[in-house]
Order: C-alpha cells, then sequence, then structure tokens
C-alpha cells in the first residue's frame, strides 16, 4: 500500500502526443499541502533551518531562515545593505481553497505582528536611499483582509513613504456567477529616502496604437507619440502585459503554487537596481527573484523558512546555468523521486 500511495503523487511524464495538443500535466502536487510527498522531498534538502548556502560565482546567497527573526536575516545579510527589497510574504488567505502553514490563513492580529516583524528587519537593512516592494492579497470574503490593515500598520514606519500601488492583471482568475471575476494582485511600492528609479524599465512590448494628448512644444502642437521616449506604452500601475498561466511557460516550477511571474520581478529589479547591486527577497518560494537577478547581473541574498523551497531555488538557479531553462514547466524538479517510484513499483 505504501508503495501504490507514493506513486500517486506524481503524474506520469508527458508523452510526446501530449505535449504537440498542448494537454501537459504537473508533475508534482502543490508541495506545501503534501505532508507524505514533503517528507520525502525533505533528505534531498541541502540546507536546515540556520544555514546559508553561498553561490561560489556571482555570490548569491540562499538561507533557511525565519523573515520575522531579526538574528536570522542580519546572519545572511551580515554589514550589507540593500537599495532592493522584492517581498511576496504570505497573504494570509486560503491559497487555492487550501490551508497549510506556508499558504494559510491565522488571526489578522497574529498576521499584523508577524507583519510588522518582518519589516521592521527590512528597513533596517536598507539603505539610506531603497526601494521597498511588497506582493499583498486581499480577502473579499473577508473585508478584504489583510490588505487595508496592512497599508494602516505601514504608516507607523515613518521612513518608509508610500509611492504607489501597483495591479497585476491575471490571465486567469476565480469567482462566481453572482460577482466580478477576480483577476488582480495587488504590489505596494514603497522607498525610504530618495532612491532613483529607471524609467526605460517601464516600457512594455505593447506597441501604441492610440493618437492624442495634444501640447503645443516650441510654437508647435504635437502628440503624445511625437513627445515619447518610445513607440511602446508603459507598464504605469497597471500591469497586463505578464503571462501567469504557468503550466504553459518554461519558468514553471511545478509544486510553487504562489509563484510570480519572472517578467514581473524583472521589471522591479531592471526599475529599481543597477548591475553589481545588491537585491534581497525575505520569502524566496520559486526562487524566481534569484533567477532575475542572475539574468540581470545582480547579486541577491534571498531565503525561505522552508528547506524545500531553499532548496528549489538553488535547483532553479543551478538548472539555470546549466540549461539556460528558467523552470521546468510541466517536469519533475526532483528527478531523483522518480527513481524510488519506479523501484516501488517494480
Amino acid at each position: 500500500m505504501q508503495a501504490i500511495k507514493q506513486v500517486r503523487l506524481f503524474s506520469p511524464p508527458a508523452a510526446a502526443d501530449q505535449v504537440e495538443r498542448g494537454v501537459t500535466t504537473e508533475q508534482l502536487p502543490r508541495l506545501d499541502t503534501h505532508p507524505e510527498l514533503r517528507a520525502r522531498i525533505l533528505p534531498l534538502c541541502r540546507l536546515r533551518h540556520g544555514e546559508i548556502w553561498q553561490d561560489p560565482i556571482r555570490g548569491h546567497r540562499v538561507g533557511v531562515l525565519d523573515a520575522a527573526d531579526h538574528a536570522d536575516v542580519c546572519e545572511i545579510m551580515g554589514d550589507e545593505k540593500t537599495s532592493l527589497i522584492v517581498n511576496d510574504p504570505p497573504y494570509n488567505v486560503r491559497v487555492g481553497n487550501g490551508d497549510s502553514t506556508n499558504l494559510g490563513k491565522v488571526g489578522l492580529d497574529e498576521y499584523l505582528i508577524f507583519s510588522r516583524r518582518w519589516i521592521q528587519n527590512a528597513l533596517e537593512i536598507m539603505a539610506a536611499d531603497a526601494h521597498l516592494y511588497l506582493w499583498i492579497g486581499a480577502d473579499y470574503t473577508d473585508n478584504f483582509q489583510p490588505l487595508p490593515d496592512l497599508m494602516i500598520m505601514l504608516r507607523d514606519f515613518r521612513e518608509l513613504r508610500p509611492r504607489n500601488l501597483i495591479t497585476l492583471r491575471n490571465q486567469r482568475g476565480y469567482g462566481t456567477l453572482k460577482n466580478w471575476m477576480w483577476v488582480r494582485q495587488e504590489l505596494l511600492y514603497y522607498v525610504k529616502g530618495s532612491p532613483g528609479f529607471n524609467v526605460e524599465a517601464e516600457y512594455t512590448d505593447i506597441p501604441k496604437i492610440l493618437r492624442g494628448y495634444y501640447k503645443e512644444v516650441n510654437g508647435r502642437l504635437t502628440e503624445n507619440g511625437e513627445r515619447s521616449k518610445s513607440e511602446n506604452i508603459r507598464a504605469g500601475n497597471v500591469w497586463v502585459d505578464v503571462q501567469q498561466v504557468f503550466y504553459r511557460l518554461e519558468e514553471n516550477v511545478p509544486g510553487c503554487y504562489a509563484q510570480k511571474p519572472l517578467k514581473a520581478i524583472e521589471r522591479i529589479v531592471q526599475s529599481g537596481s543597477q548591475e553589481e547591486d545588491l537585491v534581497v527577497d525575505f520569502f524566496a518560494h520559486s526562487g524566481t527573484t534569484l533567477i532575475a537577478g542572475e539574468k540581470l547581473h545582480r547579486r541577491v541574498f534571498t531565503f525561505d523558512i522552508d528547506p524545500i523551497f531553499a532548496e528549489l531555488t538553488i535547483r532553479r538557479l543551478e538548472r539555470y546555468r546549466k540549461t539556460g531553462k528558467t523552470g521546468w514547466q510541466w517536469h519533475n524538479p526532483f528527478p531523483e523521486l522518480h527513481d524510488s517510484v519506479e523501484a516501488a513499483r517494480l
């Protein structure tokens, strides 16, 4: 019976004809809600709590650390400061109708205490002029928590100033026949001091098709297309050009239910940092910030309280360097498990 239960944790590898038809199945289920699978993966993880992996090539660091623990954050940072933090913490929402330690729901007071701790830790490692990006959710079934209370709590951090509220539009969403489909994710943008902003990073691949906004310049009537720096539109604070149907994308990391699009993180990194700058992410999850930093020649310090996601983060970097691929799409990041499953079946 044990061998049968193990086999059911995986989908069979996609056949060639399935791939051609676009019919594929991820070979790992959601990792944070499968304790039996987690028990089999943990021995494959090279880090335990408190440990940090140092990249010998670019100097990245990946740890198994607690974002709310001041000593843990100091351990990975040392004496360094960062001008850009990109954090995607748990939203305190039951993600995908599943509840787990990583992506579950606790009382609002408990969640705000946790948030206050990691935000204070982030503030202490920020340079005098720095950016802070914070992905956050809003549970409309619970008075849109935690978004409004988190925004109010952030007022207590006087060194941080709100700069924008960005909405990323999902390509697919959820809803009911009696509601508008929920297709948005919110991204809070705060700054400390007066950091630079690379506006060139904000231009999308979407060409301009509308003319207008006429203004007289040097005695001549001009329209916005003439005055612009680009033939393409700017992303603004509503991002509609970022694909999120991950299983159709190479960057997909099976088992990571809260993955963020690489293009979105690259946009943040390019707008708020320069090459060789240090970028920090307290919630590594699928390792997207590390891949963005590697591609854009930044150093990245990132960590996760879960050793499985820290291991995935390191493996994703190693895979990118070896193959040029940014993820696994529907394939298994832990091929060792398939070997053991096949042995059990025999």
